[in-house]
């Protein structure tokens, strides 16, 4: 379980950029502060 201050392990996801589903890395933003957020049922018909 992760706790704050803790670094997030790394991943890499589809997500939805400019028009397009490309693949965000952590790695990405390196050095960068980062807000992650998400919607799980997006997409679908809940």
């Amino acid at each position: 379980m992760l706790k704050i201050g803790q670094p997030a392990p790394e991943f890499e996801v589809p997500a939805y950029y400019k028009g397009k589903i490309t693949k965000v890395n952590l790695a990405d933003f390196k050095g960068k502060w980062t807000i992650l957020f998400f919607y799980p049922g997006d997409f679908t018909f809940v």
